[in-house]
C-alpha cells in the first residue's frame, strides 16, 4: 500500500509542476511515503533475516534424514535502500546457497547442485513449508525427478516417507526406480516406451494392486520374480502404503 500510494503522490507531482505551492506540497508527500517504506521495509527485512536463520537450522536438519548429512545450506538476503530497488515486496532479493560437502565454499544452489540433490533440498524445503501453512505456499503441485539418485536402505525410506505425508494434503508426482520409495504412494504409475506402427510412443498405466504388486517385485529383482520377492512386494505395500 505505501508503494502504490508513493507511485500516486509521484504522479500528482508530476501534474502540478506548474503549480510551485502544491509541488511543494506534494513534495512534502512524497518525503513522507518515502520515509514510511523505509521504516516499513527495514522491519520486514529483520523478520526476513531472523526467518532465514530459522529456515537454515529447519533446513540443515531435514537434509541429514535424505542422506545429506554435512550439507549447509543458507538463505542469503541481500538489501538495497536505494529507491530504484523498491518494491511492494520489500527491498530484499533472496538467494539459496548450498555446500554439498564439508569445506567447501557456498555456491548459489541453481548452478552446482546435481539433479538429485536439487530434489532432496526441494523435498527438505517443501516439508519445511508444510509445517507452515500460514506462509500460503504450501497448496501447489509438487514434481520430483531423480530424488532417489545415489540413496537406498533408510535413506530411501525416509524420502518415501515424507513424500507420503506431503501427499496427504497436495498432488505431488515423484519419478523413482526405487521400490522402497513407490510402495509409500497413494497411486503407482507405470511409464513405459512401446514401438506402434513404425513410431515410438510413451505409455503410462495406472497400476491395481495386484499389478502394482509384480510391479514392485520387478523393482525389487528384476526380471525374475520369485514367490520370496513378490511376498517381499506386499510386505512393503501392507507397511508403507497404508
Amino acid at each position: 500500500e505505501v508503494v502504490r500510494y508513493l507511485q500516486e503522490v509521484n504522479e500528482q507531482l508530476e501534474a502540478a509542476e506548474s503549480d510551485e505551492a502544491a509541488g511543494r506540497a506534494i513534495e512534502g508527500q512524497v518525503r513522507e511515503a518515502a520515509t514510511a517504506y523505509e521504516k516499513a521495509a527495514q522491519e520486514l527485512s529483520r523478520r526476513r533475516a531472523q526467518a532465514a536463520k530459522d529456515l537454515k537450522r529447519a533446513v540443515e536438519k531435514e537434509l541429514q534424514d535424505l542422506a545429506m548429512k554435512g550439507t549447509v545450506f543458507e538463505a542469503r538476503l541481500e538489501s538495497s535502500a536505494a529507491p530504484d530497488a523498491w518494491r511492494a515486496s520489500g527491498m530484499d532479493q533472496m538467494e539459496f546457497l548450498i555446500s554439498p560437502n564439508p569445506g567447501e565454499p557456498l555456491r548459489a544452489l541453481a548452478r552446482i547442485a546435481s539433479g538429485g540433490d536439487i530434489s532432496r533440498i526441494m523435498l527438505a524445503l517443501e516439508t519445511v513449508i508444510a509445517a507452515h501453512p500460514a506462509t500460503g505456499l504450501s497448496d501447489h503441485a509438487l514434481v520430483f525427478d531423480e530424488v532417489d539418485v545415489g540413496i537406498g536402505g533408510r535413506a530411501a525410506e525416509t524420502v518415501g516417507r515424507k513424500l507420503r505425508q506431503l501427499g496427504e494434503n497436495r498432488q505431488v508426482l515423484c519419478v523413482t526406480h526405487l521400490p522402497q520409495i513407490a510402495s509409500f504412494a497413494h497411486h503407482h504409475f507405470r511409464v513405459e516406451k512401446a514401438v506402434q506402427g513404425g513410431r515410438t510412443v510413451t505409455q503410462v498405466r495406472h497400476l491395481n494392486g495386484d499389478e502394482r504388486r509384480t510391479e514392485l517385485a520387478r523393482m525389487l529383482s528384476g526380471s525374475q520374480i520369485t514367490p520370496a520377492i513378490l511376498a517381499h512386494a506386499e510386505q512393503l505395500l501392507r507397511s508403507n502404503a497404508e
